[in-house]
């Protein structure tokens, strides 16, 4: 129990302190990034505190990582300069006995971390987009034009040149009927459509038949109009992004994709990644125990180069298997898992061939 306290004592310091340095850099980088608009658009220095305050959050998700990963290298990589696991392992304690509490603690980090994203990330992320856009004057139009919705599984599909989101209004509808087994059964136009009592109530609108192998026309009557129920949000300009949205959002928004037949394998491999990510704070405190030790000397400056080396090299692994998965290359699950999988092996071949 002791020995279990002496970690802590060590890592939480070195923790925190690491915590609150990365997510600095990273709130200042965004500023940096940004501040150029904000004086061009003249934004009170109130505003930018209040958007730098909602993206404060999102620098915690991504420091996190890097600050277990500085905090459990320094402090074992002291301890190897300090010869202290030597009298340890002499002892007959393992390294991965010492260092369980170490890795306990970052699996209770990854669940901390992926209710801490799902519950307060997503919102203070999309409030951060909300302000900076307003301040910027970025707000995206939620209005569509050329507009193609496949919906029930092929059996409906829609098309309308223009959506109006204020009006709730679409303009030139035409939606083809087809059977289960994707034979024509007729085609609905209509000049206007207006979304009303959960339905689009048509405006000038006519339904054609095929009947005795001539193609028929006749007013369209209100027991057709309420079949037609795909609700407003399907014509809108695309705005959802996965990343920003809360867990039940994300499925509810690629079974939308899914039902109209656009494209998901990314907004899905983005769904898989908010699984996976969390997973990183233990992966990092894994892959420190093996990469810690290697230089007695220098220990800050070893521990910083190799916490930073490993983390881009994370990044830009996850980077690359997310686009391939976005390109079809990958199937999703494996463009947010692969990472993962990799740096889990990479751990325990370094801790194989750590020194003890």
């Amino acid at each position: 129990m002791k020995l279990v306290l002496y970690i802590y004592r060590m890592f939480f310091p070195l923790f925190l302190a690491a915590m609150v340095t990365f997510a600095f850099i990273l709130e200042m980088v965004d500023l940096m990034m940004n501040i150029w608009r904000y004086i061009y658009n003249s934004v009170p220095m109130n505003v930018v505190g209040t958007i730098m305050l909602n993206f404060l959050p999102k620098t915690f998700t991504w420091a996190m990582p890097l600050a277990v990963l500085f905090a459990s290298c320094f402090m074992l990589s002291t301890l190897y300069s300090n010869n202290e696991l030597t009298a340890l392992f002499a002892s007959g304690v393992s390294l991965i006995q010492f260092t369980a509490p170490l890795l306990a603690l970052s699996a209770i980090f990854s669940v901390a971390l992926f209710f801490f994203q799902d519950k307060v990330v997503v919102k203070s992320s999309l409030k951060y987009e909300q302000v900076k856009s307003a301040a910027l004057n970025q707000e995206k139009d939620l209005d569509n034009d050329n507009i193609v919705i496949i919906s029930e599984g092929g059996t409906k599909i829609y098309k309308a040149d223009y959506f109006d989101n204020d009006l709730q209004r679409l303009r030139n509808l035409c939606v083809v009927l087809r059977g289960e087994d994707k034979e024509l059964r007729s085609i609905i136009s209509a000049n206007y459509a207006s979304w009303n009592e959960g339905h689009w109530s048509t405006q000038n609108g006519w339904e054609y038949r095929y009947e005795n192998g001539e193609m028929k026309g006749l007013p369209l009557g209100r027991e057709v109009e309420l079949t037609l129920v795909e609700p407003p949000e399907t014509f809108r300009n695309n705005t959802v992004s996965v990343e920003s949205a809360t867990i039940e959002e994300s499925r509810a928004y690629i079974e939308h994709l899914q039902k109209t037949g656009l494209p998901f394998s990314e907004a899905l491999s983005q769904y898989y990644n908010k699984f996976s990510f969390p997973i990183v704070v233990f992966i990092v405190a894994f892959l420190s125990v093996g990469i810690s030790g290697k230089g007695r000397r220098n220990v800050f400056v070893i521990s910083l180069t190799l916490s930073l080396a490993a983390a881009v090299l994370f990044y830009v692994t996850q980077m690359v298997t997310m686009l391939m998965a976005k390109f079809g290359i990958l199937p999703p699950l494996f463009g947010a898992w692969l990472p993962v999988v990799l740096f889990i092996f990479l751990s325990v071949v370094l801790l194989k061939y750590s020194h003890t």
